[in-house]
């Protein structure tokens, strides 16, 4: 499947001189597989290589994942970088799951052109590739497992929009503008926005690398300089807590500022029931990881997959966190 071609000279010499020099340190690594490459026993054996284990996201991704190896009677690993800002480290553990030789590999791309050599290299030893929340470039991958993140976007958009009446500034606090969720959750978002409220103006947009300081901060600055202000849109975990953070910090009222998130998690679900948030959306990323692994071994078995299996978006707050449907797509 070709979820894009542009590979960049810098990114593809980079990501090379990573698989020649292997992996050397491994020290900022959460959680390791057993390195074995397989289970010695004939047992089927699935890499996966997240984004990170910075946010209870991943962790619900895993638990999804590892629900479907057993259900499946196969061997994953489920590794992830410190932070999800760590491309360099992603890329050697990505390289080091190709050197086990497993019967497939899972990927989340966190730059989609850095990984194209790596990924080169896998398809080069009849590896196949399948990837969950983000793709890479280059046309290696078999299928995305995801959430459609623009559609995502533009739901979070019709939120924010009927919130605040239609109508004043709101701003963006984004997590990414490299990866695919983070540029597309914005995009859907703006798109949205400028398409269906022309009374609504976006007055900025900056990006926090997901962090919840680096966030909190950006929020502080925005608020400040835009005292009409009337609603911030956090594009994932770490950027809506940061921005509930700064409005805690600053002493507002709550509501004063409009806050939508994105994702799930205690710290967002506590901010929504105590009126600091209004609302979010999240992913089913326990979906996420339980497709991802499906997908993987049909592709080992050599089965067709689906080019995108899309794990659907929800609109979750204060009147609907017990309703069945939303609870079983919420993660703490």
């Amino acid at each position: 499947m070709k979820f894009g071609k542009k590979t960049a000279f810098a990114a593809l010499v980079a990501a090379s001189a990573l698989v020649f020099a292997g992996c050397a340190g491994g020290g900022d690594v959460i959680e390791e597989g057993s390195g074995d490459g397989s289970s010695g026993d004939g047992e089927m054996y699935i890499a996966l290589v997240s984004k990170g284990f910075q946010h209870q996201f991943w962790q619900a991704v895993k638990q999804g994942a590892q629900e479907k190896a057993d259900e499946l009677g196969v061997k994953i690993t489920f590794e992830g970088p410190a932070a999800e800002t760590e491309i360099a480290q992603q890329l050697e553990m990505l390289t080091t799951a190709i050197d086990k030789n497993p019967d497939a590999i899972a990927y989340a791309a966190l730059d989609p052109e850095a990984c194209v050599a790596p990924l080169e290299q896998a398809k080069s030893k009849d590896i196949p590739v399948v990837y969950f929340d983000a793709p890479c470039d280059g046309d290696v991958g078999l299928s995305l497992s995801a959430t459609d993140s623009k559609v995502a976007g533009a739901l979070a958009a019709e939120h924010m929009a009927e919130l605040i009446g239609g109508e004043g500034e709101v701003a963006i606090v984004g997590h990414s503008n490299i990866n695919s969720t983070g540029v597309e959750r914005r995009d859907g978002f703006v798109e949205k926005i400028e398409a269906d409220y022309p009374d609504i103006k976006i007055v900025d947009i900056q990006y926090g690398d997901g962090d919840h300081l680096k966030s909190a901060d950006i929020a502080k600055t925005l608020i400040a300089a835009h005292p009409d202000l009337k609603g911030i849109y956090g594009t994932n975990e770490g950027s809506a807590i940061g921005v509930v953070n700064a409005v805690n910090e600053l002493g507002l009222e709550k509501g004063k500022i409009t806050i939508v998130g994105f994702d799930s998690g205690a710290a967002q679900i506590n901010a929504i029931k105590d009126g600091t948030m209004a609302g979010a959306i999240t992913q089913d990323p326990i979906g996420i990881g339980k497709q991802v692994v499906q997908a993987a071994y049909d592709a080992a078995n050599g089965d067709d997959v689906d080019e995108f299996y899309d794990t659907g978006s929800y609109w979750y707050d204060s009147t609907n966190l017990e309703d069945p449907k939303i609870a079983a797509v919420l993660y703490q």
